[in-house]
């Protein structure tokens, strides 16, 4: 494994870069625009990461984490605290206004905790504020460049269930742009098939309402010299019933540890969908987006702008396609019960049924 781990890291080269830090800023795609604009967004303050994320400049779960992980770096930049005290204070505020910006997506937490708690163990070894600086933005860079190699696992452990020939379904946006990366989740086993000389395909439903299937995942699917085709999301059934793919690969912003798995709105009816034509439903998602705490009562499902649903994007910019002031129920997230997932597939390997029992083993290895 670790030779491949290390032939993969060789060999992909993303075309696209949706997360480069600056050393005092952060320069971040903006994916709002994407297909049809290449533009950069620049964030030099806690509150333009903290818009960044709200906003959906940047999105996708662990992308969402590495962003905010330099956002805490870029909270000292900007105050410029004269003490440690001072500093752990202004991380502490800035960890506070960055979580309120997704509710849903747990590696948005799980990075936040993890620079804050870094912090703390570094006041008690330095009184140097640059020697604190310097060590969370170690800790930042490390984020990504574990995400990258748990993208890479992950794609090594997919890879293995691809034969030549196989098309695989995906939702939403687990790709590059999702993960800051350029490899992703979901798409990871399908660029590292091809590496592998394996010719995988992919189908990718539109997404409404932000459409980041038909805006996002067909754009860096292509631009990465991967065979993608586009269908409406009502066409999914259909699909599956003429057997045009031959097995479901989804990424998750949310992973319990009794199996249920919180990902785009949409990827239940996938997942009914595969277990009804006896299509195999996996989530992609490395351990960080597996929450040990939370019970399904517990996770607050993100609502957003109806106006998300009432209108659609395009290249002359967004378009009302309803009556303007029509009710809208607009849920980002729905959450897949473990019965529907055939496996889980994360850096240190696939959980399988029971996802109860596979899940807490997976991360006590």
């Amino acid at each position: 494994m670790e030779k491949l781990v290390e032939e993969v890291k060789r060999r992909f080269k993303p075309k696209i870069k949706p997360i480069e830090w600056r050393g005092d800023r952060l320069i971040l795609l903006d994916q709002r625009r994407l297909p049809f604009e290449t533009r950069y967004v620049e964030a030099r303050t806690v509150a333009e990461v903290a818009d960044a994320i709200r906003n959906m400049v940047v999105r996708g779960a662990p992308a969402i984490g590495i962003t905010a992980a330099f956002g805490m770096v870029i909270s000292l930049l900007e105050s410029r605290p004269k003490t440690v005290q001072e500093a752990l204070a202004v991380l502490a505020s800035a960890r506070d206004q960055l979580s309120k910006t997704r509710p849903t997506a747990v590696n948005l937490f799980w990075a936040l905790d993890r620079m804050y708690n870094k912090a703390q163990a570094l006041a008690t070894s330095t009184t140097s504020v640059e020697e604190l600086e310097a060590g969370l933005e170690k800790e930042a860079v490390a984020i990504f460049e574990e995400e990258l190699e748990a993208e890479i696992r992950m794609g090594l452990y997919g890879a293995e269930l691809l034969e030549d020939g196989d098309t695989v379904l995906t939702i939403c946006n687990a790709g590059g742009l999702a993960t800051g990366t350029g490899l992703g989740t979901a798409t990871a086993p399908i660029y590292v098939a091809n590496m592998l000389g394996k010719r995988v395909s992919v189908v990718a439903p539109e997404t409404r309402p932000w459409q980041q299937g038909a805006r996002l995942t067909v754009y860096e699917l292509v631009q990465n010299g991967v065979n993608t085709t586009l269908i409406a999301d009502t066409a999914v059934g259909l699909v599956m019933y003429r057997k045009l793919i031959n097995l479901v690969m989804v990424g998750a912003d949310r992973v319990l540890l009794d199996g249920h798995v919180y990902n785009k709105i949409g990827t239940l009816n996938e997942a009914v969908l595969a277990r009804e034509f006896g299509i195999p439903f996996y989530v992609l998602a490395p351990t960080s987006t597996i929450d040990p705490r939370s019970r399904v009562e517990d996770v607050k499902i993100e609502e957003r702008d109806p106006d998300e649903v009432r209108t659609a994007r395009s290249e002359q910019g967004v378009v009302y396609v309803t009556m303007r002031d029509v009710p809208v129920y607009n849920p980002v997230f729905d959450v897949t019960p473990p019965k529907y997932i055939t496996g889980i597939i994360t850096e240190r390997g696939i959980a399988t049924q029971p996802l109860h029992k596979t899940l807490r083993r997976l991360l006590k290895s």
